[in-house]
């Protein structure tokens, strides 16, 4: 065999040991972090149910990822403090069907007025979490839409400026100027970092279409974000990105799982669907609430059956 030949094999040897080597240590840094944010469901004891019978018999364990079963993930954007459970700035459904293909995405408005399952009273559906944590949180969603949650995801929001950080930050189209935190967003694509995305989500008052306006901004930062995550290249900032999951992240979603969603499902899903929860603010007893009447929470629940079928 030649000196070159020689060289060559080896070079191609020791470049196999690295990738293989990586892989491992990647494999064992995401099943790591995956046993560390996982928090399981635990139900609000004694509560009674008056959702309809869709949503008791379609609990978590009827999803089967082997068979690429449809499933619903609320993300629960919550603004922690110190002592203080704080409240769910976001609330985002997610509902992947891997048969049609695509993710049906929509923000339930956090100004919402609903019935708080479990705490016997009508309020902001963001109240829940300040209430009853995400237990809370997913019942109260669950009466609202008729329909169950298979799984959540609970992101602490300073921490997710630091994820989008990790990720390069975000690309987004803005639809108009404005100025907020002492940010200047100009009108057009924009490129963000993690404080500045932070920014660009929470800002409503300044906004034409108020809250509406706010939770398309939302959904415009966690596309993006989705498809960063995806890319090939991610798979080289995964150590820092990692990190900071680790410390802001939690969900009911094992390990076990997540490889079946990023191996099987993900290569099914070509694309995302978005839709608006329609409504009408009002004050009530001088408190400002978003009115969803009974039809359009019947549309939007139908919708998200048909999408799941």
């Amino acid at each position: 065999m030649s000196k070159k030949i020689k060289y060559a094999t080896f070079v191609v040897a020791f470049l196999l040991v690295l990738v293989s080597g990586y892989g491992i240590y990647v494999y064992q840094s995401v099943k790591s972090t995956a046993h560390h944010i996982y928090e399981e469901r635990k139900p609000l004891p004694s509560i009674p149910v008056s959702v309809n019978s869709g949503v008791k018999d379609k609990k978590k364990n009827a999803v089967d990822p082997e068979k690429l079963d449809p499933f619903t993930v609320l993300v629960l954007g919550v603004d922690e403090r110190a002592n203080d459970r704080g409240r769910s700035d976001s609330m985002i459904l997610l509902a992947v069907n891997p048969a049609k293909e695509s993710i049906l995405m929509f923000n339930i408005p956090r100004d919402t007025r609903t019935t708080i399952v479990g705490h016997g009273m009508v309020d902001k559906i963001n109240h829940a979490f300040a209430f009853g944590g995400v237990d809370m949180s997913i019942q109260t969603v669950e009466e609202f839409l008729q329909y169950p949650i298979n799984y959540y995801l609970k992101v602490n929001m300073e921490g997710f400026s630091r994820i989008i950080d990790s990720l390069g930050g975000v690309d987004v189209n803005n639809p108009f100027s404005f100025d907020y935190e002492g940010y200047q967003f100009t009108k057009g694509e924009i490129h963000l970092n993690g404080s500045e995305a932070l920014a660009f989500s929470r800002m409503r008052f300044e906004d034409p279409r108020g809250d509406l306006g706010r939770n398309e901004r939302q959904r415009e930062i966690l596309l993006d974000l989705i498809s960063k995550s995806l890319n090939v290249s991610t798979v080289f900032k995964l150590e820092s990105i990692l990190d900071e999951i680790g410390t802001s992240v939690k969900t009911d979603i094992s390990f076990d799982e997540m490889k079946s969603f990023m191996l099987d499902y993900r290569t099914k899903l070509n694309r995302i669907e978005q839709v608006e929860v329609k409504g009408r603010g009002e004050k009530i007893n001088g408190v400002w609430y978003y009115i969803v009447s009974d039809e359009q929470r019947d549309e939007i629940s139908s919708l998200l059956k048909v999408h799941m079928e």
